[in-house]
């Protein structure tokens, strides 16, 4: 979702920069300038902050659990290497 607080914030600021003479109709072209942001926006490919932090969070605990293979396989690695450096047994 997004904040309206700052698209209104934003609308005002636009119709702020209108020259002095158009400023008649302020209030009209703050919400027109609102409607347009609205509009652009929402045809953007956006997520909402909370599907962010929701994703953030998967990819952190990915993130712990491939490290914790790396650590994993390196040992395993490193048995290997000193299991083939051995002599081999006698029979």
């Amino acid at each position: 979702m997004i904040d309206l607080n700052h698209l209104d914030d934003l609308a005002r600021r636009l119709s702020a920069l209108v020259p002095p003479g158009l400023r008649e109709g302020r209030e009209e072209l703050q919400q027109s300038f609102k409607a347009v942001l609205q509009s652009g926006l929402t045809r953007l490919d956006l997520v909402t902050r909370e599907e962010f932090e929701v994703q953030r969070a998967v990819l952190l605990r990915t993130r712990e659990k491939l490290e914790g293979l790396q650590r994993t396989l390196a040992k395993l690695e490193a048995r290997l290497d000193d299991g083939s450096n051995a002599p081999a047994p006698r029979h």
